[in-house]
């Protein structure tokens, strides 16, 4: 019979005990690599792993409802956007959820810090022997095959049972990722004058023709709490010297002297060395600086030293913006993966949750649609499969597409790098019918979606989701854009050049309404679908791939253009303005 003093020692080693094998269950499995990746051997076992824990906020439900009550014309709360201890009073997980996590983690001689504002994420370091002990885990080395980039993951992990209701998702774990920017360089050219190009907008698009197809006005902002964001990823440096040139032939209404600043994220860099210059990055600077006149543009620029390791920044990004006191209240995005399957579900939700927490905060979160059809990005293998989704899916990002010519504009061909599509049935169902029940609040967008379902019958039925997330939302100019790059002038395309172009004619709306006493526009999809008056409807144009033709443009809403390119005076009447 056990003394008092030997009952109370074996309670306490009980209680202190790791948890038993048997008690683990796995938390994310992957069965097959994403496309390109390849298993190449063990990862070394002292190897020092930088993990983010993603925890279970305490009213995600809550924070939703606020923001499309923010969010929605006609509600009594409409622009009503959150504080970041609003958006925190939701994300933040319950202390219950934070000590059940802590204790785990301490159990086992590792120590968390808090990796976002809210608490919701936060980094363990472990080497590779930890990490297979902790997780039952078997990390190894994979590479992406086009690249021979390295990175260690695992095709499986698990967690205590006693965990499910604290933990989202560990990260890097299951996601191979390799990130992608769409433009391309066609040619190298003479930049021609403005008044030649406004001319010749059907073969050379620069600011002077966007001012003319969109009506975008040229007057300069002039409220100085308005800015956009231009995020930087994969060692892209927007040049100060190429703007200038630009500007000096593109813009000569304004100071070729006009410049963008820079904040860093994960020890981000801006080089201003010219042979250095990035082809993205210059357009994204110059077709911000360049069409939205007067608005402050800040160069996001995301470094090598990256926290979230499975997405290479994307995640790191947003959870800077979030932490800011004034975030951009337009933040522009140009990068992607090959496919959004390359990234766990878990993780991709528990970003598209950050991407709510910000959006929350009044920010406009836009996305290029990326360039590959209804294959998503050029070269990924998908005749004879559903159509595979791109990156972000998610609902609290407004994804723009792009567009071919001037007068009239029509939907642009992956042949020449575009693309938009639905999303496929296999994959992102999981977007519209998570736990947060995101489908609920999209019934605008549902109803403009579901008219150009019916209107196509069984065309491509079981390649595409008929219930999930639609894109892109919108489009702009994305054929034959001008930019200057390394200090020669030439030609790019892709869905990168309407990203931003759509950003400014946003920043330039806000700038007007921040003057008339009025909230910025922030997250954009339910003003946007409430209002398919304030865009050019564009009905021409498909996007093929698959070994198919793709979808077809249409009247209203299409998976090629979405519900169109800007018309700057009828966005400006949506907004209230007139």
């Amino acid at each position: 019979m056990l003394g008092v003093a030997s009952f109370i020692a074996l309670a306490l080693a009980l209680a202190s005990a790791k948890p038993l094998a048997d008690s683990l269950v796995v938390l994310e499995r992957r069965d097959a690599l994403p496309e390109g990746f390849v298993q190449t051997g063990a990862a070394p076992a002292t190897q020092v792993l930088n993990l983010k824990i993603n925890l279970v906020q305490n009213n995600l439900a809550g924070l939703e409802s606020a923001l499309y009550d923010a969010a929605t014309p006609g509600s009594a709360k409409y622009g009503q956007w959150l504080s970041s201890d609003e958006v925190a009073s939701f994300a933040r997980p319950t202390d219950e959820t934070t000590s059940a996590v802590t204790e785990w983690l301490t159990s086992n001689g590792i120590q968390s810090t808090s990796a976002s504002a809210a608490g919701d994420w936060i980094s363990i370091s472990l080497d590779v022997a930890k990490a297979n002990e902790l997780l039952d885990a078997d990390f190894s080395v994979f590479t992406h095959t086009d690249s021979g980039k390295q990175m260690i993951r695992t095709m499986q992990y698990s967690i205590p049972a006693s965990l499910q209701s604290h933990i989202n998702v560990f990260t890097p774990t299951t996601s191979q990722v390799f990130i992608f920017y769409w433009p391309k360089f066609v040619q190298t050219t003479v930049s021609p004058t403005p008044a030649a190009a406004a001319a010749g907008c059907s073969s050379t698009i620069t600011p002077t023709c966007l001012q003319s197809m969109y009506q975008i006005p040229t007057t300069a902002a002039t409220n100085k709490t308005n800015f956009i964001g231009v995020a930087g990823f994969d060692d892209q440096f927007a040049n100060q010297a190429d703007l200038t040139q630009f500007l000096k032939a593109e813009r000569t209404d304004i100071p070729s002297t006009t410049a963008f600043k820079l904040i860093s994220v994960d020890g981000g860099t801006n080089s201003q060395t010219l042979s250095q210059a990035g082809i993205e990055a210059d357009l994204d600077i110059q077709y911000t600086v360049g069409v939205a006149t007067g608005v402050t543009v800040d160069f996001v620029s995301v470094g090598e030293k990256t926290q979230d390791g499975a997405d290479d920044g994307f995640l790191d990004i947003i959870t800077a913006l979030i932490a800011e006191a004034a975030p951009p209240q337009v933040l522009t995005t140009s990068y992607g993966f090959d496919t959004e399957a390359s990234l766990s579900e878990s993780l991709t939700v528990a970003m598209c949750n950050s991407y709510m927490q910000l959006t929350a905060r009044g920010v406009s979160i836009l996305f290029a649609s990326g360039d590959g059809g209804v294959a998503s990005t050029p070269g990924v293998q998908c005749t004879n499969k559903p159509f595979p989704p791109t990156f972000p899916t998610c609902p609290f990002a407004t994804l723009v597409g792009a567009t071919s010519g001037s007068a009239p504009e029509t939907g642009a061909s992956p042949l020449r790098w575009w693309f938009f599509q639905l999303l496929p049935s296999a994959v992102m169902a999981y977007v519209l019918h998570s736990s947060l029940q995101y489908s609920a609040n999209l019934t605008t967008e549902a109803d403009a979606v579901n008219a150009y379902i019916a209107s196509i019958g069984t065309e491509y039925a079981g390649r595409y989701n008929t219930t999930g997330r639609a894109y892109p939302d919108v489009s702009a100019s994305g054929e034959n854009v001008l930019i200057v790059q390394g200090g020669r002038t030439g030609l790019v395309a892709g869905t990168s050049c309407a990203s931003p172009i759509f950003a400014s004619v946003i920043g330039l709306l806000n700038d007007e309404l921040l003057n008339a006493g009025k909230p910025v526009l922030g997250f954009l999809n339910p003003w946007l679908y409430a209002n398919p008056q304030a865009f050019n409807d564009i009905t021409t144009g498909d996007n093929p791939g698959c070994g198919t033709q793709g979808f077809s443009a249409s009247a209203g809403w299409d998976p090629v253009t979405g519900l169109g390119s800007p018309n700057f005076v009828a966005m400006r009447a949506a907004a209230g303005l007139s």
